[in-house]
């Protein structure tokens, strides 16, 4: 258990060296490209108001979300009623976005489970 600690001790030391050499450079470089975001003048005031416009245009939007929703959930109710003319390719497509979404979801699990395959660490 000792050997452990002192490995990783080692390791966020390195880290912390590479930091302190390169951080510094890297945040220059990361402002310099992303210039056109940054509200001037950058403080706490103005941090606080964006966060609220955010807030408050994302509530803005549910109803436009909600709508788009109910349309999408009418299709397909009119997908499923005339599902006879359903074309191959359609249900093709259909089969792949759940697959899609199934590989997704066991993605998530395995990096829930620490990166494991077969259960949970005690």
């Amino acid at each position: 258990m000792a050997s452990k600690l002192q490995q990783l001790q080692s390791k966020a030391c390195q880290a912390s060296k590479f930091v302190a050499k390169n951080g510094t450079a890297y945040y220059k470089q990361l402002l310099e490209q992303n210039k056109q975001y940054i509200q001037e003048p950058p403080t706490v005031e103005k941090c606080n108001e964006l966060s609220k416009q955010l807030f408050y245009t994302r509530l803005a939007s549910i109803p436009g979300r909600n709508e788009a929703f109910w349309k999408e959930l009418d299709y397909v109710k009119n997908l499923w009623k005339n599902r006879q003319e359903l074309k191959v390719e359609d249900a093709g497509i259909a089969a792949l976005f759940g697959l899609e979404c199934f590989a997704w979801f066991c993605a998530g699990e395995i990096v829930g489970r620490g990166f494991t395959f077969t259960g949970y660490y005690p």
